[in-house]
């Protein structure tokens, strides 16, 4: 049986902070790499204000950094982004307002390839993007 989206988000492992093992998606072995979980992913997105956004890069810039980090993974980033998304709606599905709900259309755009595999379609993202004045 497969796992729920909020089953991947309560994964128990801890984040990982650790040397990248060899030269990768931007990343050049040995640097710190920051290797996130959905909770923290979840929680740095829960802080964005509402009316601001970032992208993906900054995004993962300013997770490193909070955890003295030089880089974060892009790879499990992007997984873990469409899982906080898809738990958000699953939220908003059951009934919760989406004030109520990680509002990851401050970090994913219509453009950004993680939205283009979201439940939602990207004509969400852009909707509420647009409603915030991103």
């Amino acid at each position: 049986m497969a796992k729920s989206w909020t089953d991947k988000f309560n994964d128990p492992r801890p984040h990982q902070v650790k040397p990248v093992p060899v030269d990768i998606a931007g990343m050049k072995k040995g640097e710190i790499m920051l290797v996130p979980t959905p909770k923290i992913i979840d929680a740095f997105i829960a802080r964005i204000p509402r009316g601001q956004g970032m992208d993906v890069k900054t995004f993962r810039a300013k997770l490193a950094r909070t955890y003295k980090a030089e880089v974060t993974c892009p790879i499990t980033t992007a997984i873990h982004l469409r899982t906080v998304a898809e738990m958000a709606l699953e939220r908003h599905q059951q009934g919760a307002k989406l004030a109520e709900v990680t509002p990851f259309w401050r970090v994913l755009d219509e453009r950004t390839p993680v939205a283009a595999k979201l439940s939602c379609g990207t004509a969400f993202v852009k909707k509420q993007r647009k409603a915030e004045g991103l």
